[in-house]
């Protein structure tokens, strides 16, 4: 079995590297930078106006959809914050160097227009049942707005897949592995924390997008502050080394001289792969979350999605890169063996005590936690797009029961599955988003137009 297992992390290595080689990379950052300027830079101009969405100014009871602003960003949001800031930000260092928190804020930038075009259109395109429920994302774009039906399926399958690795088996995996650091044994009770987290994961996505929106909207506000009230305080009590923190971080990305060739090319390829993983812009799952929003302007739902990258990578990904640097916990101070959640874990216990391991521990258990639920219903919308509304109960159930597995297989194997089920989501949904930029455009610019200032 062992030896099964390490074949497979072996393969899914290889074809993870050359599933994010170069032209993937282009592609991504591409298009968000050619949505960036053909829209205007709306993820500058739109910013003021998107908080003032968030906070329910805009409101309406009596809109089309199913919840509201906050509730679908927060849904949209718990499917991003988790190990993504916690595991993925320390495996992008531990592989990548600091430079890598670079291109982590790169991908977050253009990903702010990207995630906009993605969800303005979900909107635009969604479809009503007549329970009043709602199904929209890049797949109802690809058939209602494109004519694509191809594209839509594997779109949706694509979905489908990935929600079992990115959504489901890495969330469960990386739990086990930040449990691990704060409880030295946890790891001989994997099955047992596998069997807990999934009855907990079912309690909640049998009752679909309004129970997961209930209590998404209640976690994530919490432990995000939970979170970046602990970072804040490693970078309080060292503020005097947060300057040289930058500084590596730029000098380590941009500087061949002092990086190296070979050293910038992980720099881009990890800092990019888990920008990528941690906000999710281009790959097409928050649309599904944002599409269910309350409103009959789609460009409003755009606007609050775009926020998604800015919370959960600028703020929240940058908090735990300054501490893991400036604790030095990288390069040759690395201890041996330590990456993803357990990394981080050991740059927080260095700035906080055996309190910041806690903290990084619960942290994570109920940023995965809230992941699982959302990547749910992201999964059993595309299993209702493949298979109609019988298939969405048995998906659940399947989803429930793989995470269990997930927190019983090796790391690596799990993050190289995510990876290739990441890009072969995004793919479909970025041909979209060019083909459709013209739309995306015509929308926006009729929105500001009758929106005063």
């Amino acid at each position: 079995m062992d030896n099964l297992l390490a074949a497979l992390t072996e393969w899914t290595g290889t074809v993870s590297d050359y599933a994010w080689g170069i032209p993937s990379i282009v592609l991504l950052v591409g298009t968000g930078l050619y949505l960036t300027f053909r829209l205007r830079f709306v993820q500058l101009r739109g910013f003021k106006h998107a908080w003032q969405i968030i906070r329910g100014n805009y409101d309406k009871p009596h809109d089309p959809g199913e919840v509201s602003h906050f509730q679908a960003l927060s849904t949209a949001l718990s499917a991003t914050v988790g190990t993504g800031n916690i595991a993925g930000v320390a495996t992008a260092i531990a592989f990548g160097g600091p430079g890598a928190v670079f291109w982590m804020w790169i991908t977050a930038l253009v990903g702010m227009a990207t995630k906009f075009a993605s969800c303005s259109l979900a909107v635009k395109f969604r479809r009503f049942h007549p329970d009043g429920s709602v199904s929209g994302g890049p797949m109802y774009t690809l058939l209602y707005g494109l004519n694509f039906k191809t594209l839509a399926i594997l779109f949706a399958a694509f979905t489908l897949i990935a929600s079992f690795g990115i959504g489901n088996m890495v969330q469960a995996n990386s739990v086990v592995d930040g449990l691990s650091y704060v409880f030295p044994g946890a790891e001989t009770y994997r099955l047992g924390i596998g069997v807990i987290i999934a009855i907990l994961v079912g309690l909640v996505i049998i009752g679909g997008i309004k129970r997961i929106a209930r209590v998404t909207s209640r976690i994530v506000p919490f432990m995000a502050v939970f979170y970046c009230a602990a970072a804040l305080v490693v970078l309080f009590l060292h503020i005097e080394r947060i300057p040289a923190a930058f500084a590596t971080i730029f000098n380590l990305a941009l500087n061949p001289w002092a990086a190296g060739g070979g050293a910038i090319g992980a720099a881009i390829q990890y800092g990019v792969a888990r920008g990528i993983f941690s906000n999710e812009a281009g790959l097409g799952s928050a649309p599904m979350a944002h599409a269910a929003a309350r409103t009959d302007e789609p460009v409003r739902e755009g606007l609050v999605a775009m926020m998604g990258p800015f919370i959960d990578t600028i703020v929240i990904c940058t908090m735990t890169a300054l501490v893991i640097v400036i604790m030095g916990a990288w390069g040759e101070a690395r201890p041996e063996g330590l990456e993803g959640a357990a990394l981080s874990a050991h740059a927080f216990e260095q700035g906080l005590g055996s309190i910041g391991g806690w903290i990084v521990g619960i942290g994570l258990t109920f940023f995965a936690y809230s992941t699982m639920i959302a990547w749910s219903y992201y999964g059993d919308r595309s299993a209702e797009f493949l298979f109609g509304e019988r298939a969405v109960m048995p998906y659940r159930v399947i989803f429930t029961v793989l995470v269990v597995v997930g927190a019983y297989v090796p790391l690596q194997l799990v993050w190289n599955f995510a990876d290739i089920a990441n890009i072969l989501m995004a793919a479909p949904n970025l041909i979209s988003l060019i083909l459709l930029a013209g739309l995306a455009k015509t929308l926006s610019d009729d929105y500001f137009r009758r929106m005063p200032g």
